[in-house]
């Protein structure tokens, strides 16, 4: 073989030395995400009462396992908190929220996203508060404080953690220990406050579709009308921004990949295989879309707002 021949054989394997070092590089990465992660594992919360068995916890497991391609593991977790920890650490890649359990943990380690969330079947996707007044008692909203206004208990999100998250930007002037406002023992009290004429107002929710307007297929006033109060007699002075039902979340260096398959089984779960969504999700029986980080704005104030001491 001539110098020159040899020359150009030796280029053309470093060459193709170079495309197969290029191509093994390139090649494997959007595959080798699974060898990194190993197990792909869920955090959920135990049911009350439930310790750590998840119900259809095997048919959720296989069809996790086929979305992904990969062994998938449930971890049941004690609380929202224990939750939280578990992403956090990264002991969990994905886990499955609360509307503030999710902006805790996004204030906790800001390193988890939303992927969906549910949604009604009449389209709602989660809940505002209302402030609702019954025959005019209450002329406006700026008259709020010299009305007696009924109210949830501390805990209860939609009649007591949310309103009073949301009438601040309102310029309303308002406490947890505000004198005007009569704490109710339930929401269904606060309701019977309002209907017996023992308050002016009431704080309470609704459900909201996409466009923030309400839904009218359940909520405060729907119960109020049922329990015989005219729906001509009550009127909403104000209403909160939405506060969207809790998403299903991961962690924001899950790749790519990962996230698209998971985002593409989740939002065809509920027309392709109605039952593993049924078991999935039980409260929201209207699908899943995609969710991002702005739809939490609101669970976010609330959790900062309890975080930084109540007013």
């Amino acid at each position: 073989m001539g110098k020159g021949t040899r020359s150009a054989a030796s280029r053309t394997l470093r060459t193709c030395a170079a495309a197969l070092a290029v191509f093994s590089a390139a090649s494997p990465a959007r595959a080798d995400w699974r060898d990194d992660i190993g197990t792909f594992r869920i955090g959920i919360v135990a049911e009350p009462g439930g310790g750590n068995t998840v119900p259809g916890l095997a048919r959720l497991t296989d069809a996790y396992t086929n979305a992904l391609g990969m062994k998938v593991e449930f971890v049941v977790a004690r609380d929202y908190a224990a939750l939280i920890e578990a992403q956090a650490s990264g002991r969990v890649q994905y886990a499955i929220y609360s509307a503030l359990a999710y902006a805790a943990a996004s204030e906790r380690c800001g390193c988890v996203e939303p992927l969906v969330a549910p949604i009604d079947a009449d389209g709602a996707v989660g809940i505002r508060s209302v402030l609702v007044t019954r025959d005019g008692k209450v002329p406006d909203l700026a008259a709020m404080a010299s009305h007696r206004i009924a109210i949830a208990p501390a805990d209860n999100v939609g009649g007591s953690l949310l309103p009073l998250t949301g009438l601040r930007p309102a310029s309303v002037k308002i406490a947890d220990d505000s004198p005007f406002l009569a704490r109710a023992p339930s929401a269904t009290a606060a309701e019977t406050m309002l209907g017996g004429g023992e308050a002016d107002g009431l704080l309470g929710w609704e459900p909201v579709g996409a466009d923030g307007q309400p839904t009218d297929t359940g909520g405060t006033i729907m119960r109020l009308e049922a329990a015989g109060i005219p729906k001509t007699s009550l009127r909403v002075l104000w209403a909160s921004a939405p506060l969207r039902y809790g998403p299903h979340a991961v962690r924001s260096d899950l790749d790519a990949e990962a996230k698209r398959r998971l985002a593409v089984f989740l939002t065809n779960l509920k027309s392709l295989t109605p039952d593993v969504y049924d078991l999935l999700e039980a409260t929201h029986s209207g699908g899943f879309e995609l969710a991002v980080s702005k739809d939490y704005s609101t669970a976010l104030a609330i959790v900062r707002r309890e975080a930084g001491g109540r007013e």
